[in-house]
């Protein structure tokens, strides 16, 4: 679908005439530069050689008018063998040492070296000065004559062939590698085996018609013998694989055929081709390596012939001899391009540009450089061999380069007229195909239309009312009659010719064309430099072109929008300027460099231009949005484009700064979507919504991309076009309730007209049973544009949202129940909880109204929800007749409901509505019957049967004989549940005090209060033997508790025991509280027989656990900071551990020879997870997936055993156990030395205080090390990210308990709080520490 457009032109012509530089003989390419070489001479008049270099860069001068610069000339009197003057037969230059190399046909090698002076500090300028410096040797001669030469694609082999017919290959520094000879020995090698095929004898014969109709298809008619072509002119020729590995010769040996030998680049012959009547002397190897093209003559025609790599006939196609160039296919020659896309066809006086696309080849370009008076002379050509649609041809006195890029003719791609209109040119014929209207493959298309020569350019207007070719003759003007949202068949309407001679059409080729109005086109032309001719259509007939200087202009575009006023002219410089009526207007955005490729918009009121490079640059004004774009197109929302990492992307239409291109995910972002390797933009339809994309092979594929589909939807719902929104999500399965989500106060305002434009009631259920508590548009279709980022399910969740709508559709519905009635039921059914009960109470009130149509809404209702709990909720309303209605749509055995239904009718209604709610398990219902029915006794079995006692003591709380037997009931069963507290509690609410005793004493410690309560409120009292025996059972185990102070109480309240109760108070240090007592009681004998004690022991058991903790910091703290040092020294040794040591533990996934050139990314996968996406860390082996294996790992984890990788993780814990064990025992300690000091124990209440100040001092400064605190502490955003994406994944087996060892160590851990310790001022010291 794509066409040749001209985007660069140079001619370069001779200033004298006649003079050796109207001769030119041959050229080549310095890649390097871009400039042209050329050779001018030997002629018969001049017998010398001149070297020039052609190129463009000369500042203040137009860019299209070449100029040249001498390299060297020199005298060149030799002749070849026939007596004429000697020919070139190659030239080719080499970059890297400026050496022109020059081979002719008289057997001598001509290198000609510039300096870099010469080459690189001259420039340009009209008329030439002196010649620069270069050294011009003759390096050899091979006898007796040279045919031909060919430089390998990697200058490193050359291959000649002599005129006695010898290959020869020699280096670039023209030593010989090998030579051959051709003869007739070398057909021997074809493999080429013949079966008889065309003889007589091997046909079968039969009768007449019959006979032809079973002739074998694969046999040919005629079988070629390689006769010679009566044009052929002996010349022989040589073309190169592009990877250089084989070289075809193309040679006529005389008294056989005309062969083409393939040879490999050691010079061995590897094929000979099949005979070909008719071949000719052109040949040239398509670089992609799979065709070689010839020429055969046949009468009447020329073929393009093409052969394998074998030597075998692989298709043909046939060349389109000019109308106006009587005997221009009398010499043909044929080059590839570069990148195998194009062949230039070389007639006598023009060039045809070929291509092929789905097996088809197109004329793209006929262009006309040659002289028509030159005779059989044929024009030299080159292909630049880095830019690949660059080329040069030469004629006598004048060289043209041209540059060509692959365009597409569409037309416009913004709504309304986005008809997706593409025009192909094939020669004198125009493939229009409008993709709108029918979406026709090439090389087929919609309709053709044929134009007078063959087209050059083709431009559509900005409403795709008209369509302009641009051809040699003239304009063609066509127009398209639209009839509604069909395109039909393009009418000409005229054709405005240029009046041009001959000799004009030859010096002033046409270049492009565009629609500077509706009814104006611009052409761009090359006269004596470049203008541009425009012409309005709508005035009146003669009058001539207007023409406007455009000597700076590089291409020109017809813009996009109809506010730009003329035809956007991108200068070669990257200015634009848009071209109306003769007058240049410069635009206010510019591009950084000339763009071959270019569309031009109005956004907001400004012109925005996009543009494309040949390296992939795609630039918004000169911001650069991508590097690796292939193709784009603009419609009025998005900017569409490929790229080369084979996906489509679009970019919202903001302001230019603001433009934000998709990255590479296409599974998160609708913006993106993955394309067929190599697929390009052909147009784009947003009124269809759709993209038209072409494959390599040339195939057609049209797509609905999330991000049209999406922006046609929310446009429609914008406009309250429900019907077409519908619709659309229907067909290309949106999720309906964007629908509802993407304006939800404008669905609520229209409800009414949301279901009069769906009408179809299957529809209408299709949207509500779609619907779902969830904003999609903030989830899955969120919008792009807006730039909100895209949230969880969770958090995007509407509860209710579904009951909202639903409710609102039964609310537009209700005014006509019966045609919407399938509406109606499915409203409540679709709600969340599904609302069956309304659902069937409008089926019960249908059918008093009309049983037909309450049997079709039954039927309805039953195929939207489950029939078996649609006849439990029937059976819930008490409607006897609507449950034995909804039972026979299900399929159910009658013999299992009609007995049951036929016994609940011999109930009375209460008996009935128990059994229904006890038979749907609805026991709280029928408990309620059940009280109505005034039947106590079943009211407690019922009670205690489905532990009802909730319900039941709520029912019953004004009734107080019935609420306290529920009671009673309640704490029988709390008892057995063990709930001891609970129930006796409930026994202490009757007055059961036995049994509230008895619960609170197995209840445990926590109630001994209340157990003591209740037994002193027993009636009859309780002995107080009894008494006696349940105090010291509290008391014994508070003690266990280490509850002292409770236990010290029931002793000295129940027990009448100080003896007992003081040591208590002692261990549990409350010593002020024990000396209270002693002096309350007037026992001060206790003070030197338990007080003392107690200190004693109490100082004694504080100053070993002070001790005890001062070691474990000294201990763990510095292997703690070691281990982390360890660690970041050498993380794969800390990891993988040291496996050279006996013993050590190798876990089962490691081996025993540790890996030093494992990367980073996986050195932690085996424990962390973190490795590359898609695997499993530790999956060398199986070992550790088991459920045995993890066990393991977990105790291992929890021992914490030295040396192994969870040590740290067990220190660390440690440590903080330790820290907040110590600010438990400070309260203790503290009272410890109030009462040393109220003993007159000094010493030791100083000893004890100041080694609780150095304990709490190595706590603060152990918290300090073993969790430091990090500047900028907490967590990136990419950290973030990083989390969230890890987010639900987590190995499993042994790895899970690593995986969880790290992340514990990883995140970020609050670290445990260290207080200071108050002293005692008569201690000498003050203040907290």
């Amino acid at each position: 679908m794509r066409n040749l457009r001209n985007i660069s032109h140079g001619v370069f012509r001779a200033y004298t005439t006649p003079s050796p530089l109207s001769s030119f003989s041959a050229l080549c390419w310095d890649v390097s530069r871009d400039e042209l070489i050329v050779a001018c001479g030997p002629t018969a008049e001049d017998q010398r050689i001149e070297l020039l270099r052609i190129g463009r860069n000369v500042r203040g001068t137009s860019p299209a008018l070449l100029h040249s610069r001498p390299i060297a000339s020199w005298d060149y009197p030799t002749q070849s063998p026939n007596g004429e003057p000697d020919s070139i037969c190659d030239m080719h230059f080499f970059p890297d040492t400026l050496t022109t190399v020059l081979i002719l046909s008289s057997g001598d090698i001509i290198s000609v070296v510039e300096d870099d002076d010469s080459a690189t500090g001259l420039a340009f300028s009209s008329p030439p000065h002196a010649e620069g410096t270069a050294h011009v040797e003759i390096v050899g001669t091979l006898t007796p004559s040279i045919s031909a030469a060919r430089w390998s694609p990697d200058e490193e082999l050359l291959v000649l062939v002599t005129g006695d017919g010898k290959v020869v290959f020699m280096s670039r520094n023209f030593d010989v590698i090998t030579e051959t000879v051709c003869t007739e020995e070398d057909l021997k090698l074809s493999k080429h085996v013949s079966v008889g095929w065309g003889k007589k004898e091997t046909q079968f014969q039969g009768r007449g018609a019959k006979a032809r109709q079973l002739r074998d298809p694969t046999i040919p008619e005629k079988v070629d013998e390689g006769k010679r072509s009566e044009k052929d002119d002996g010349r022989c020729s040589i073309s190169w694989r592009g990877d250089g590995a084989y070289v075809a010769v193309n040679f006529l040996m005389e008294g056989v055929r005309r062969v083409v030998r393939v040879y490999t680049r050691e010079g061995e012959l590897d094929s000979v081709s099949e005979p070909v009547d008719g071949l000719e002397g052109s040949l040239s190897w398509r670089p992609e390596g799979n065709l070689i093209a010839g020429i055969q003559r046949l009468p009447g025609q020329v073929d393009v012939v093409f052969f394998e790599r074998n030597g075998l006939r692989h298709g043909q196609f046939t060349l389109r001899a000019p109308q106006d160039g009587l005997g221009a296919m009398d010499n043909i020659a044929l080059e590839w391009n570069a990148d195998s896309t194009v062949l230039a066809v070389i007639l006598r006086d023009r060039v045809q540009l070929w291509t092929m696309g789905n097996y088809h080849y197109y004329l793209k370009q006929e262009v006309l450089c040659g002289d028509p008076r030159s005779g059989n002379l044929r024009p030299l050509f080159a292909w630049h061999a880095e830019k690949a649609l660059l080329w040069a041809a030469s004629t006598p006195g004048k060289v043209l380069i041209n540059e060509y890029a692959f365009a597409i003719a569409r037309g416009p791609t913004s709504a309304p007229h986005d008809q997706g209109a593409v025009a192909v040119i094939d020669g004198r014929t125009i493939k229009f195909t409008p993709f709108r209207t029918a979406n026709v493959p090439p090389p087929m298309a919609f309709c053709e239309v044929e134009v007078e020569t063959p087209a050059i350019d083709v431009a559509f207007s900005t409403d795709c009312s008209k369509m302009a070719v641009l051809h040699r003759g003239g304009v063609s003007l066509f127009a398209f009659e639209a009839n509604g949202p069909r395109l039909p068949a393009p009418k000409l309407v005229c054709t405005v010719m240029f009046e041009k001679s001959t000799e004009q059409q030859y010096e002033e080729p046409l270049l492009q064309i565009g629609f500077s109005r509706p009814t104006e086109v611009a052409v761009l032309q090359m006269a004596d430099d470049l203008e541009l001719l425009s012409h309005d259509f709508s005035a009146v007939e003669g009058k001539p072109w207007r023409k406007t200087d455009a000597s700076s202009i590089g291409t020109i575009t017809t813009p996009s929008s109809g506010e730009i006023d003329g035809v956007v002219a991108q200068h070669v410089s990257g200015r634009l300027s848009c071209i109306a009526g003769g007058e240049h207007s410069f635009v206010s955005v510019e591009f950084p460099t000339f763009l071959p490729w270019a569309n031009y918009i109005v956004l907001n009121g400004e012109v925005v231009a996009f543009g494309l490079s040949r390296n992939g640059h795609l630039y918004a004004n000169t911001r650069q949005l991508a590097k690796n774009c292939t193709s784009f197109a603009v419609t009025e929302d998005h900017l569409i484009f490929t790229t080369s990492n084979h996906y489509v992307k679009f970019v919202h239409l903001t302001a230019v700064d603001a433009l934000d291109v998709p990255p590479d995910d296409p599974e998160k972002d609708e913006r993106c979507r993955s394309i067929e390797r190599g697929g390009r933009l052909v147009t784009a339809i947003p009124t269809r919504m759709s993209l038209v994309l072409q494959m390599p092979r040339g195939n057609l594929e049209t797509i609905y991309p999330r991000a049209m589909v999406l922006a046609g939807i929310r446009q429609r719902i914008e406009q309250k076009n429900y019907a077409s929104a519908f619709a659309t999500c229907r067909t290309q399965r949106v999720d309906m309730n964007i629908l509802f989500d993407h304006r939800p106060e404008q669905f609520f305002e229209n409800v009414g007209l949301f279901l009069e434009q769906v009408k179809d009631p299957a529809n209408i259920d299709l949207f509500l049973s779609s619907l779902k508590d969830e904003d999609v548009t903030q989830t899955i279709y969120r919008d792009t544009k807006s730039g909100t980022p895209q949230t969880d399910v969770k958090t995007a969740q509407r509860p209710g949202k579904i009951n909202t709508i639903c409710d609102a559709v039964l609310k537009a519905l209700k005014t006509q129940k019966k045609s919407n009635l399938q509406n109606i039921i499915t409203a409540h059914v679709c709600k969340h909880p599904p609302a069956l009960d309304d659902g069937l109470l409008v089926v019960a009130e249908l059918m008093r109204e009309d049983e037909e149509l309450a049997e079709r809404a039954v039927e309805h209702i039953c195929f939207l929800a489950d029939v078996n709990r649609l006849y439990d909720h029937a059976l819930g309303l008490y409607n006897l007749e609507l449950t034995l209605l909804v039972a026979q749509q299900s399929q159910m055995d009658p013999r299992e409901y009609l007995p049951f239904i036929q016994n609940l009718h011999k109930m009375p209604e209460l008996k009935r509505k128990f059994t229904i709610d006890d038979k749907l398990e609805r026991y709280e219902r029928a408990l309620d019957h059940l009280k109505a029915l005034n039947n106590f006794e079943d009211v407690k079995k019922y009670v205690v049967k489905h532990k009802l006692y909730h319900h039941a003591l709520t029912i019953y709380r004004h009734d107080e004989p019935h609420h306290r037997a529920i009671t009673g009931l309640f704490a029988a069963y709390l008892k057995s549940q063990s709930q001891f507290k609970e129930a006796g509690l409930a026994y202490e609410s009757l007055g059961n005090f036995v049994d509230a005793t008895e619960c609170y004493l197995k209840a445990g410690v926590s109630c001994w209060r209340e157990c003591l309560f209740a037994a002193q409120q027993q009636d009859p009292p309780i002995s107080q033997e009894k008494l006696a025996e349940i105090a010291t059972s509290l008391a014994d185990a508070l003690r266990e508790a280490k509850d002292y102070s409770a236990a010290a109480t029931i002793h000295l309240d129940y027990l009448t025991s100080l003896d007992t109760a003081i040591p208590l108070l002692c261990k549990g240090y409350h010593f002020a509280d024990a000396l209270r007592l002693i002096t309350l009681h007037n026992r001060r004998d206790l003070l030197a027989s338990a007080i003392d004690p107690g200190l004693a022991d109490a100082f004694s058991s504080s100053t070993e656990f002070l001790a005890d903790c001062r070691s474990q910091l000294r201990a763990q703290v510095p292997r703690i900071l070691e281990l982390r040092r360890k660690a970041k020294e050498d993380p794969l040794s800390f990891y993988e551990g040291d496996l050279s040591k006996a013993g050590a533990d190798i876990p089962d996934d490691i081996s025993v020879a540790a890996s030093r050139v494992s990367t980073s990314a996986s050195l932690f996968t085996r424990y962390t997870g973190k490795g590359a996406p898609g695997t499993v860390a530790g999956s060398q082996a199986s070992s550790r997936a088991t459920s045995r294996n993890r066990r393991r790992e977990e105790k291992k984890r929890a021992r914490g055993r030295k040396g192994t990788i969870y040590e740290e993780e067990y220190l660390v814990n440690s440590v903080r156990r330790l820290v907040e064990r110590v600010e438990q025992s400070k309260p203790e300690i503290e009272r410890l030395v109030w009462a040393l000091v109220r003993r007159g124990m000094q010493e030791q209440a100083r000893a004890m205080e100041e080694g609780l100040a150095q304990l709490l001092a190595g706590c603060e400064k152990a918290v300090g090390e073993v969790w430091p605190v990090k500047e900028g502490q907490g967590q990136t955003q990419e950290q973030r990210d990083g989390e969230q994406e890890m987010m639900g994944w987590r190995p499993g087996g042994a790895e899970g308990v690593l995986y969880d060892s790290m992340e514990a160590l990883r995140k970020d851990q609050r670290p445990p709080s260290v207080g200071g310790v108050k002293r005692l001022v008569l201690l000498g010291k003050e203040g907290k520490v």
